[in-house]
């Protein structure tokens, strides 16, 4: 939840574009958005020109994604739970997170292991077509250099 200590003006984007919050003329104040959509946001905070400013403006940023942004005091409030089981639940929230992150990471590294076996394949082509090109390349200057010292009389 972000928190603003003399911050003119500020916004926060979602990678399609929607703006999730803007505030103007701030001076104090915080702010916190849940969204669904996956991909980069951007937050914009400056300080207007124009006005007076104090010395030591500060900007406090604390973006949390994931579990660690859900709200568990309203969970437990909603489903009248506490104590363990509200743990409970925190552990269960986590692990799901957990085994969902290792999905995406076992497709991350299934993708990046078929790159890097295109990349190989690659470099092993690119090998033998410089070894055929320095081969042939001396063959060359091998049968050009016979020629001219033929002409020359020296052979």
């Amino acid at each position: 939840m972000p928190s603003l200590s003399h911050c003119s003006l500020g916004y926060v984007t979602s990678p399609y574009g929607n703006t999730l919050h803007y505030n103007g003329n701030a001076i104090h104040g915080q702010f916190a958005f849940t969204t669904t959509e996956t991909g980069s946001y951007l937050a914009c905070f400056w300080l207007d020109a124009n006005g007076k400013h104090e010395e030591g403006t500060n900007l406090i940023l604390d973006w949390k994604i994931g579990i660690s942004a859900k709200d568990w005091d309203s969970v437990a409030k909603k489903e009248k739970i506490e104590g363990v089981e509200l743990e409970l639940r925190k552990l269960e929230a986590s692990v799901t997170a957990i085994h969902e992150s290792l999905f995406h990471l076992k497709d991350k590294e299934a993708k990046m292991r078929e790159v890097g076996e295109i990349t190989n394949a690659r470099v092993a082509w690119y090998g033998l077509v410089s070894l055929g090109v320095c081969i042939l390349a001396s063959a060359l200057q091998v049968w050009h250099l016979k020629c001219f010292f033929q002409k020359k009389k020296l052979i």
